[in-house]
């Protein structure tokens, strides 16, 4: 089954199995790395200084590999950026499955 995660609104710290996996990763998506102060490396280095196109693949790139490092039972399926670059109106849209396996 697949799961569509927007960007982190709320924490549920009681949150176990699918909401758990999606909330970590909604948290992932919301943290610029060096900005946890236990875990400097946690979190994803977003790209803002890249003309659009690039910023938006290498952004991609660095969200999945954030998710895949600190959220292993996420499987990223597809990296989905809205808004209005040029306006500085950017969010990313992640769908992810879960392996309840890990």
């Amino acid at each position: 089954m697949q799961y569509t995660v927007e960007p982190l609104t709320q924490i549920d710290f009681g949150a176990t199995g699918v909401k758990e996996v999606l909330q970590n990763v909604a948290f992932i998506l919301s943290t610029p790395v060096y900005s946890c102060p236990m875990d400097r490396a946690f979190g994803w280095i977003p790209d803002l200084d890249s003309p659009i196109n690039v910023a938006a693949a290498t952004n991609e790139a660095r969200m999945i590999q954030a998710i895949q490092v600190n959220e292993p039972r996420a499987i990223v399926e597809q990296v989905i950026i809205k808004g209005k670059p040029l306006d500085g109106n950017v969010k990313a849209i992640v769908r992810v499955e879960i392996d309840e396996s890990i």
